[in-house]
């Protein structure tokens, strides 16, 4: 006995086959653009509006050590190797403006969500991080990217296209034509935040 698959079934194996083709390309277009940066996390002690000012007082002695180090990197693998070597004077940087908090400094994979800069939007995803810590670190947040360098002026667009390449620039900006491509990117990103 033949066993024919009906209307409703046959559209919804091609939705689901659709939607995991879509997620396949998402992820590699994401892991493709984290594969470029290199980012920065500072947490603070608490919420305390103190703790909030201090987390930006150590962003800003973490980032006047870092930049003119990462100057001659012209890759995210060179940035990565830099920090990894100074690793110990980032930390002594931020213990020096933290004001006597413990901080700890890794360099890793983070999970990121979906984070709109100006000029541009990065989705949510795994990127290298350096992590820089306060106390227990239970306030909130700040990040930027470290690589390119992009903390401390406003997005240099030459500088990041040089270094994500032009279909990755417009991606992240949402040029003409990309759109659709970083909404993708940007559902699958989610996602993943959400399963894991």
């Amino acid at each position: 006995m033949e066993k024919r698959f009906k209307i409703w079934e046959t559209a919804a194996l091609l939705a689901l086959c659709v939607t995991l083709l879509g997620g396949v390309w998402a992820q590699g277009r994401q892991n493709e653009l984290s594969g470029k940066l290199l980012r920065l996390h500072v947490i603070a002690v608490s919420d305390a509006p103190e703790e909030q000012a201090l987390k930006l007082h150590v962003r800003d002695a973490v980032l006047d050590y870092l930049s003119p180090r990462l100057e001659c990197a012209a890759d995210r693998d060179a940035a990565r190797a830099i920090i990894e070597g100074e690793l110990e004077n980032v930390r002594i940087a931020a213990e020096s403006a933290s004001e006597g908090r413990a901080v700890r400094v890794t360099l890793g994979q983070e999970r990121y969500p979906l984070r709109r800069y100006e000029g541009f939007t990065l989705p949510a995803g795994v990127y290298e991080s350096l992590r820089v810590v306060l106390g227990e670190g239970e306030g909130q947040n700040w990040w930027c990217i470290v690589f390119p360098p992009l903390c401390l002026t406003a997005v240099e667009g030459d500088r990041l296209q040089s270094v994500m390449g032009r279909e990755d620039y417009g991606i992240v900006t949402e040029e003409e034509g990309y759109i659709l491509r970083f909404r993708l990117i940007e559902w699958w990103g989610e996602l993943m935040n959400c399963i894991s």
